[in-house]
């Protein structure tokens, strides 16, 4: 029997340059395929068109006008700065020390969390000045709070069930907080420098009731209970060390009352022969968070965008797939996992670089319009678009649209179809968005800490701050998650989404 012999056929070997046969000469084929697609860049360029015109007419639809006085805080915020005071002026350094002894509810609505009576230095009487405080409160305990938006937790102490001892020293510039339960032994809360107090300064007692609002949904619509609340602080063992020119105490209520209050009526002040002070009054000592906010209001054209990059991230992939084109980049590459990596690498820039184009655009011209609609300074601040929360706002956006057309191609990998794709997308990022504006609050907040959604956080131009109790309503603009946060949830979803493409596209045939 005769044979033949076999030949040993050597292995492929690339005449080009390594760095040219690997990765790089994926990224400039699958470059090449995208800008060769006509009908892909016209996705594209819609996609930019749509963002830019939807921000423009969703300023255009948003005005204000009129409505009372804004004050401004130190740091340029607005704030609230209404309270009933008690107090003498002091010049240099000093110190103020008390006992609270009880704060009730004098409005039928019951207190609020952070209903306050402590203590105060404030530069003037002047609404918006620097001040610091130590105060108690019924649902916080023991807080050290000054320029509004700063807050430090002290001991967790229920007045209700025991009198709370509160000292505030001044030194220049620096004021340092104490607390005790019994006068002799103190605790630090905190040491901080408030600049823009003067040599004189007004301290004393202070009682403050801020306005709240429950807020209940259900499945069958939504309802609130809003009012001013109303307290009353009483205070004993008073003291003041440091040189003062008032002969006595005086009773004054910083800002207006709130007409929205019981009767509107101003705060008083009584002293008992035994030098018991019992204050009255209302208001709030904190960040106004009820304005709009005019960063978020600035993107809501990333909404439609984000369709038309859920779009292009699948298309990319799933028409290699119809067309069986996938099994020639294969064969050309047989490292899949370097092909997908490619395809993500190129997908995510070129959607970020445009939505970053079509965000700056957006938000540049949606500022101008809602300036020409009402939404100026004081109340509204001039935003600039290199500057937080502006700038993280624009490159967050950016970032968002971008890891939504990579998670759609990491999908399309896992279902090669365009259809089923684009649908799964838009369930995961854009859905719980529109059912957390009827679902119950409880369910609503999950949906938009749980799902891609969240990442809508990173438009927030507010800082929610802990220290001012709110109502975070989606309809409203607020997300439980911080905007890094929430931009943290998506980046996860999308990660998950390419390990799951990566194993899909080893284990089955092209």
């Amino acid at each position: 029997m005769t044979t033949t012999p076999t030949r040993t056929v050597p292995p492929y070997r690339s005449a080009l340059h390594p760095a040219h046969a690997g990765f790089g000469r994926l990224l400039r084929a699958e470059w090449t395929k995208f800008w060769t697609v006509r009908a892909w860049l016209l996705v594209l360029a819609v996609a930019a068109v749509v963002t830019v015109v939807i921000c423009q007419l969703g300023a255009s639809g948003s005005s204000v006008s009129g409505g009372p006085p804004v004050v401004v805080g130190p740091g340029g915020e607005v704030v609230n700065d209404s309270f009933r005071f008690t107090h003498r002026a002091l010049t240099g350094d000093g110190t103020v020390t008390t006992r609270v002894t009880g704060l009730t509810d004098r409005s039928g609505r019951g207190l609020g969390p952070w209903t306050k009576a402590g203590i105060v230095v404030k530069s003037s009487l002047k609404p918006g000045s620097p001040y610091a405080a130590v105060m108690a409160t019924p649902g916080h305990g023991v807080r050290m709070q000054w320029n509004f938006t700063h807050d430090k937790a002290g001991p967790s102490s229920d007045l209700t069930k025991a009198p709370q001892w509160l000292r505030l020293k001044r030194l220049g510039e620096k004021l340092t907080g104490y607390a005790s339960v019994d006068g002799q032994n103190w605790t630090q809360l905190g040491e901080v420098r408030v600049g823009g107090l003067g040599r004189t300064v007004q301290v004393g007692l202070f009682v403050a009731a801020p306005a709240r609002e429950v807020v209940h949904r259900s499945f069958g619509g939504t309802s609130s209970i809003a009012g001013s609340g109303q307290a009353t602080g009483t205070f004993d063992h008073l003291t003041l060390q440091g040189k003062s020119t008032d002969g006595g105490w005086a009773g004054t209520d910083v800002g207006a009352p709130d007409p929205n209050g019981p009767n509107g009526q101003p705060g008083t002040t009584t002293v008992s022969p035994t030098g018991t002070y019992t204050l009255t009054g209302q208001g709030d000592i904190a960040p106004d968070e009820t304005s709009p906010d005019m960063v978020q209001m600035s993107f809501q054209g990333v909404f439609m965008g984000l369709l038309f990059m859920a779009a292009l991230g699948t298309l990319f992939v799933t028409s290699e797939y119809k067309r069986g084109l996938i099994r020639t980049t294969f064969t050309a590459t047989p490292s899949r996992l370097k092909v997908l990596a490619a395809k993500a690498t190129v997908i995510g820039a070129i959607t970020f670089t445009t939505g970053l184009l079509a965000t700056a655009i957006g938000f540049t011209l949606a500022q101008k319009t809602l300036r020409s609609n009402g939404f100026r300074p004081p109340e509204f601040p001039d935003l600039s678009l290199l500057e937080n929360p502006a700038l993280r706002a624009v490159v967050g956006s950016a970032v968002l649209l971008s890891l939504v057309a990579v998670l759609a191609l990491a999908v399309g990998v896992v279902l090669r179809s365009s259809a089923g794709t684009i649908a799964t997308v838009v369930v995961l990022v854009i859905l719980p968005q529109i059912l957390s504006f009827a679902l119950p609050l409880p369910v609503a907040q999950w949906f938009l800490r749980a799902t891609p959604a969240a990442a809508f956080a990173i438009q927030q131009g507010f800082t929610y701050y802990p220290q001012v109790q709110h109502n975070c309503l989606p309809e409203a603009g607020c997300y439980p998650l911080t905007p890094y946060h929430g931009l943290t949830v998506l980046v996860a979803y999308t990660a998950a989404a390419l390990l799951l493409a990566a194993w899909t596209v080893r284990r089955r045939d092209a």
